[in-house]
């Protein structure tokens, strides 16, 4: 009722195909109800149609609602004579193994082999001429339910026509669900339909065709539309319910209600449902309690025994529930509700003691069958308490997940059980340790897992290596969620307990020999990296992997050389889903110490790398962390179109993206807003970023530098006194290369000369030479401000130049403007205005393109106070055309005077290379092609006079 233009639509759609309908609409719309009655005039056409529903609990194995619409719809496979492909099927249909090929060869890849699987489902389609296939619920698909939708649809000819329902307010908004239109080819049939709830006349027609077609009252009409406004599930269960309660009469002919002021209509539907289920006999809500309990269709033998009632009882009440109208069949011989909601409702009202023994009867009825579901069976044994079945079902379900390459659902079964059932201390850790942190969704899945383990550590007898092992887990889940010192402490006094040659032994001591918390001598670190014992033969490979990565992102972190050597033995492709994750983080992790270490382009193509393992094997957590280390990545070489959204989207994210990703993109945020000019809101960014350990050194130069500008260097040295001392103070140099300059500039600021040399000296011997760019550029920058404050301006000059010219090579412009503004100053100090005016011009212009509108305007403050005209400039890089920029034709001016390179060079205090370029550059403008012709093409022109106003724009 209501529904004709949608129907009208969906028929139009499927009878042109190959067609991709979405259907969307909030729960109890009519969504299933408006597909079963459509479907069924299709069935009556001879269109084959399969249907699957996605369950609302994930299940561990790859395509559950596609295997779940292929077998209910298909029956069997026999006589297709299906390719080789058709192998790939049997771990899903054992049922079919005596009618399927021969399993094919295994792949590693996992997203060729979930390639291969797909390409065999289109191929029963084909063969048993399915046109149609429809997904119900798709919000609550797996990943891999979708990536079969996409596959789907992007294939030419198309195989099947789509049909999927879902909530729209329940996609997760990282959901490829709302990438299934964007895959689509030009020449797809797209149709969208959205439901909405049933106006006044369309509830009274509803309304009537649930009372034989009697005539409704428009009163009665009014009054149901306002109090279920308007959504047929609400229409229907209110309606049964006044039913059963005598609340309809006939009046005139129709029906109408009692006495509108006298009776109560239930306001929502789980009221409703309740209502009608409390008038039922206790034999009957007694069935009703067991299709909650299974969730999903349930057939006669194994409702019979999760009721626990005998045989003439149960048969007897199954009818009455069967004919009360909340249950519909959903199969042949298949029962379940005929709404998720009532069947919510009604699990939720059970006894608390009879909702744990109907799950014990569940689990012990499912383990029974042939092909055992172990997802359902670890759900049953956990709800009903039994922990060691619970424990055993849900790691096989684990283990099934991560084997098809489904790491999120392993992940999520794993610590849903660690996190809800008290188990001993062995199983704990054991599970724990298999949980992979970076594939699970929300916030902060940490705490309750360490709940759980502090909970073992205080309430059960263990052993003293029992209880190092559970300590192990406490300290290096605190520091995984971001509590450093807490999680230091739990592994130094887990370390002398534990086996020697155990994987814990070694994880610990690397653990302990990562640079983060309270500052300690870079020796120390060292020490427990080169303790970490050698581990048994039988630790297993992707453990072993790990063991690998930590300590390359140790070493790394520690500033040793050698961990490019142990990173660069991180493999691109995972052996097995089960170290996808440990590769993925490895490849992020690299890609945040190449960025501190100044390897642009080796953070750019790990965090790539990272990005297509995260996608490829669903790991949800790497999204977020990926995106923040871009997003810091981006700040650093300059690309800041659109980085503030990007930042900001992450950062206000609170309930999905992790704190220590959320920090990262607010030290981005914060360090665009004080280039911007906006030091409330950055300082504000800064601070929030400084909660975490690995942003808080470079939040508070941040912060620290601020302050410096606003002439407050008190606060500047207080900022920077802790940071400094934890880098430089105790060696560990990659870490200093954004706190160095600036405390160095507080000290000169405070009149600390010597504290400031000796500083720069601790950073050289630091340092050292190794290759590493960007604390390179630091350390010069470092000295460049020791000598501006000394008043050695030539020095200093040159030391700001090459300070630029090595932020430039990175490229990291923003830091090289700031040098190049340092440079030029010292330039002016010195004397040398013709030479000085030019670079700060060219420094505004570059600020100004960057979007560092704050600092372009100190720059054009200080040009027009000059008398150096600015109005011109814009906001943008605006091109000379054929026209010579201003450090060109100071660069002509002197080449006219008979300078050499290298004297040019040394008048205008840049590289030789920059003068060669900008020589040809004015070659190129000017159409010349020597130095003679140039100096002679400049003195025609006029312009060897003397320096007046730039031009109206800057380069």
């Amino acid at each position: 009722m209501g529904r004709d233009r949608e129907v009208a639509a969906l028929g139009g759609a499927l009878a042109k195909p190959p067609a991709v309908v979405l259907i969307d609409g909030e729960a109890g719309i009519g969504k299933s109800r408006l597909l079963r009655e459509f479907l069924a005039s299709q069935a009556e056409r001879g269109c084959r149609v399969v249907v699957g529903a996605c369950p609302e609990l994930r299940v561990p194995y790859t395509l559950g609602a596609v295997v779940d619409a292929v077998r209910d719809g298909v029956g069997s496979v026999s006589g297709l004579r299906l390719s080789g492909l058709g192998g790939a099927l049997r771990p899903l249909f054992p049922e079919w193994a005596d009618d399927l090929p021969p399993a094919p060869e295994p792949l590693e890849d996992a997203t060729a082999a979930r390639h291969r699987l797909f390409r065999a489902f289109v191929e029963v389609f084909s063969r048993l001429d399915v046109g149609v296939l429809v997904l119900e619920d798709v919000h609550w698909a797996d990943e891999a339910t979708l990536e079969f939708l996409l596959f789907l649809v992007s294939r030419r000819p198309q195989p099947v026509s789509v049909v999927v329902t879902y909530r729209r307010e329940e996609v997760p908004p990282d959901s490829l669900l709302l990438r299934l239109t964007s895959r689509l080819p030009a020449d797809a049939h797209l149709v969208r339909l959205t439901l909405k709830p049933l106006g006044i006349g369309d509830t009274a027609a509803f309304v009537s065709s649930m009372l034989a077609d009697d005539h409704v009252s428009a009163e009665f009409a009014a009054f149901l539309h306002a109090r279920t406004e308007g959504i047929p599930l609400a229409v229907e269960e209110s309606v049964r319910l006044m039913h059963d309660r005598a609340d309809l009469i006939r009046q005139d002919g129709g029906w109408a209600r009692r006495r509108l002021d006298r009776i109560e209509v239930p306001p929502t539907i789980r009221d409703a449902m309740l209502e009608r289920v409390g008038r039922l006999p206790h034999d009957t809500r007694t069935v009703l309690y067991a299709v909650s309990v299974l969730s999903g269709p349930a057939d006669y033998v194994t409702l019979k025994a999760v009721t626990g009632l005998p045989e003439d009882r149960f048969t007897a009440q199954a009818a009455d529930a069967l004919g009360c109208g909340l249950l519909h069949e959903a199969g042949p011989g298949q029962w379940s509700f005929r709404h998720s909601l009532a069947c919510h409702a009604v699990y939720e009202a059970m006894p608390a003691h009879e909702r744990r023994a109907m799950h014990l009867r569940a689990g012990r009825a499912l383990e029974g069958r042939p092909l055992q579901p172990v997802a359902q069976l670890a759900r049953h044994f956990r709800l009903a308490g039994d922990v060691e079945a619970s424990c055993r079902y849900t790691e096989q379900a684990a283990d099934l997940s991560t084997q098809s390459g489904d790491v999120a659902t392993a992940a999520l079964l794993l610590h849903s059980l660690v996190t809800s059932v008290a188990l001993p201390a062995e199983p704990l850790v054991r599970l724990v340790m298999k949980i992979q942190f970076q594939a699970l969704s929300g916030s902060d899945p940490y705490s309750k897992i360490i709940d759980s383990l502090q909970s073992a550590l205080g309430s059960q007898a263990l052993t003293p290596e029992q209880q190092a092992l559970v300590r192990f887990q406490i300290g290096r889940v605190l520091m995984v969620a971001g509590e450093i010192e807490a999680g230091r402490l739990e592994i130094l006094r887990a370390v002398p307990h534990l086996a020697p040659d155990a994987l814990e032994a070694a994880r610990a001591r690397t653990l302990l020999a990562l640079p983060l918390g309270n500052a300690r001598p870079v020796s120390e670190h060292l020490r427990w990296l080169h303790e970490a014992p050698a581990v048994a033969l039988s630790i297993a490979p992707h453990h072993r992997l790990l063991l690998s990565v930590e300590r390359a992102f140790a070493l790394l972190m520690l500033g040793e050389e050698d961990g490019w050597t142990a990173a660069w033995q991180i493999p691109d492709e995972p052996a097995d889903p089960r170290a996808a994750s440990i590769v993925a983080a490895g490849h992020t992790n690299v890609g945040e110490e190449a960025m501190r270490w100044g390897r642009y382009d080796e953070a750019a193509e790990r965090l790539a790398k990272a990005l297509v393992l995260a996608e490829r094997y669903e790991l949800l957590d790497c999204f977020d962390s990926i995106a923040s280390s871009q997003a810091h990545l981006d700040w650093f070489t300059g690309a800041w179109a659109g980085l503030a959204d990007r930042a900001e989207r992450l950062l206000n994210d609170d309930d999905r993206v992790r704190l220590k990703d959320r920090c990262e993109a607010a030290l981005v945020a914060g360090l665009l807003q004080a280039a911007a000019g906006d030091r409330d809101e950055a300082r504000e960014r800064l601070r929030f970023a400084g909660r975490d350990d690995q942003q808080r050194i470079e939040a508070a130069a941040a912060l620290a530098q601020l302050c410096l500008r606003d002439g407050d260097v008190d606060e500047a040295l207080r900022l920077t006194e802790g940071p400094s001392e934890s880098t430089v103070g105790t060696g560990i140099w990659p870490r200093a290369v954004e706190v160095t300059p600036v405390r160095v500039a507080a000290l000169v600021a405070a009149g600390r000369l010597g504290r400031a040399a000796d500083l720069v000296t601790a950073f050289e011997h630091a340092v050292g030479d190794k290759d590493a760019q960007a604390p390179q550029a630091s350390l010069v920058l470092c000295r460049a401000i020791l000598a501006q404050a000394e008043g050695r301006l030539a020095d200093a000059a040159v030391l700001f130049a090459d300070a630029a010219t090595a932020w430039e090579g990175l490229p990291r412009p923003y830091d090289a403007l700031l040098a190049r503004e340092h440079h030029a100053h010292c330039l002016l100090a010195d004397g040398r205005h013709e030479a000085g005016l030019p670079v700060l011009s060219d420094v505004l212009r570059g600020l100004s393109a960057l979007g560092a509108h704050n600092d372009a305007d100190r720059v054009a403050r200080f040009l027009n106070g000059r008398g150096w005209d600015t109005q011109a400039r814009g906001r943008g890089r605006p091109s000379y055309g054929d026209r010579l920029s201003p450090r060109e034709l100071a660069v002509a001016r002197l080449l006219v005077g008979g300078r050499t390179n290298r004297e040019i060079a040394e008048v205008l205090v840049v590289s030789t290379q920059t003068v060669a370029s900008q020589l040809k550059s004015a070659m190129r403008k000017l159409r010349v092609t020597s130095r003679t012709a140039l100096a002679i093409r400049v003195v025609e022109l006029g312009l060897t006079g003397e320096q007046g106003r730039s031009p109206a724009a800057d380069e």
